[in-house]
């Protein structure tokens, strides 16, 4: 039962359940993968300095995430995996003049599909 004027149930799940509901998952997951929470300063402008800094971390990681191919398993995956499958990895960075160059170990499972999001990174900057 609603007495939201117009529409009918499912336009109005769709429209609006389902996008509040999208809303709280972004906010939980900026909490909770991004520890972005922890205001334990005891000025306020440190703690918003803080909020500030998770903000483009969350920012990143979203871009991450939608840079990834669209039939990849890691498209839909939380932050906090992203975060150990792709950012938490043991790599040798060479900055060269124009480019920078990251050597993966042999070892790294998800090597292809770093190659296809990293090559897509330039485009999060426009």
């Amino acid at each position: 039962m609603t007495n939201l004027p117009g529409g009918r149930a499912r336009t109005l799940y769709e429209r609006v359940y389902c996008r509040r509901g999208m809303a709280e998952n972004h906010i939980k997951s900026w909490k909770t993968h991004l520890a972005a929470d922890r205001t334990s300063c005891s000025k306020a402008t440190a703690n918003q300095f803080r909020l500030f800094l998770h903000a483009g971390a969350y920012w990143l990681m979203w871009g991450l995430r939608a840079a990834m191919p669209k039939r990849a398993a890691l498209r839909l995956a939380q932050f906090d995996t992203l975060r150990v499958r792709l950012i938490q990895i043991a790599a040798r960075v060479v900055e060269m003049k124009t480019r920078i160059c990251l050597h993966l170990p042999t070892s790294c499972p998800d090597h292809a599909i770093l190659r296809i999001v990293l090559s897509r990174i330039p485009r999060l900057a426009m």
